[in-house]
């Protein structure tokens, strides 16, 4: 990391070469003294800011891996983000949330025969056109400086890849200190709100791979979480997995719906009934219709709501570990710009074409930048 207190090169050593003999000045008190009071103040501003810069962009917790780099070596400012997710905070929300669930289709799971992750696409690719594509970022770091706060961008990055922050997790209601690396970068993950599990056995087989890359790169359906909670969840529904914080369960399941609704999908009788039931906690009135004999609607019955939730059971405790970065000899490209040429970077530890030698600062993600 450059240091922030380093002098110019050229502030090292006077130049080189036989000096010039003085020459005869006018007023050479004035021209002294001002130049004396430009490398006072000027010194006192490279000092004053480093050390500003520096105390303000230290991480709040410690952590046993090397420290950020502070805010005085960054060069350029964060780029857009995504607009941030949906919340369901008020009755309104609520009811407005469960009238677009009753828009969508209610039916049982389709198999799970033929689901392949890479039929949505290239992961956390650009090439996308929802909130986010072609704006030279890949997903996972839109996602990134869009939840974390107090981010620090890596420089020459073009303002895209987020070196350190803060994550104050929605799902789990803890704070996270993320600092990029191979052994740390995955300890913040990236949920999909609908898991493409899920959302391939409730329509996206219909879906065009265009639809599906948009899908799975969608930020209203991406939500920046711990790594052992998104493990936990899998490709969970809601009548199967809601998160630990219930106060953000409203919010949960009402991006659920949105995401369902946006792309045509449709939802489980069980999962149905777990929405309404946790929209109706926040609020929401729902009814049934009792009939008479001949079928005739007579009344309106409000839902009583059924305070039982799936079961939880609290994410691991020890710290996550996340896989060895080995190389994948099936794919090998001779250097990142043939990696980028095929489309591939940036490439994570684990998929093909993975090499250490590709991946130059080591954090597991090679060609990144």
């Amino acid at each position: 990391m450059p240091d922030p207190f380093q002098m110019p090169s050229s502030w090292d050593r006077p130049p080189s070469g036989t000096p010039a003999p003085p020459t005869k000045k006018r007023w050479p008190w004035i021209a002294g003294g001002a130049a004396a009071l430009v490398a006072a103040i000027t010194a006192l501003v490279v000092f004053t800011a480093g050390d500003s810069d520096d105390a303000a962009d230290a991480p709040a917790t410690s952590t046993s891996v090397e420290a950020a780099p502070s805010a005085s070596t960054t060069t350029e400012p964060p780029a857009p983000a995504p607009s941030s997710l949906a919340t369901v905070t008020t009755e309104e929300a609520a009811n407005a949330a469960l009238t677009k669930l009753g828009t969508l289709e209610v039916k049982g799971r389709a198999p799970k025969t033929g689901y392949d992750r890479a039929l949505f696409g290239q992961t956390w690719t650009d090439d996308v056109t929802v909130d986010g594509g072609h704006n030279g970022c890949d997903t996972r770091n839109d996602i990134l400086r869009r939840d974390l706060v107090n981010i620090t961008i890596k420089p020459g990055s073009n303002g895209c890849t987020v070196d350190a922050g803060t994550l104050n997790d929605p799902y789990t209601k803890t704070t996270i200190a993320f600092v990029r690396g191979q052994d740390t970068s995955a300890q913040a993950q990236i949920d999909h709100v609908v898991a493409l599990s899920n959302a391939w056995q409730t329509g996206a087989q219909q879906l065009s791979t265009e639809e599906r890359t948009n899908f799975a790169n969608d930020p209203r359906n991406l939500q920046a979480t711990d790594g052992p909670t998104n493990q936990q969840k899998g490709d969970g529904d809601a009548a199967t997995w809601l998160p630990p914080n219930r106060s953000y369960r409203c919010s949960y399941v009402g991006q659920q719906v949105d995401v369902k609704a946006a792309y045509g999908l449709w939802v489980t009788p069980p999962e149905k009934d777990a929405i309404t039931r946790v929209l109706v906690e926040c609020g929401a009135v729902a009814t049934t219709t009792t009939t008479s004999g001949n079928d005739v609607p007579e009344t309106q019955v409000p839902l009583v709501p059924n305070t039982s939730t799936p079961a939880y059971t609290p994410p691991p405790t020890a710290e996550y570990t996340p896989p060895p970065a080995v190389d994948s000899p099936s794919v090998s490209y001779p250097n990142c710009a043939a990696a980028k040429a095929a489309g591939a970077a940036p490439i994570y530890a684990g998929q093909p074409g993975y090499s250490s030698k590709l991946d130059r600062d080591g954090d597991g993600v090679a060609c990144d930048s």
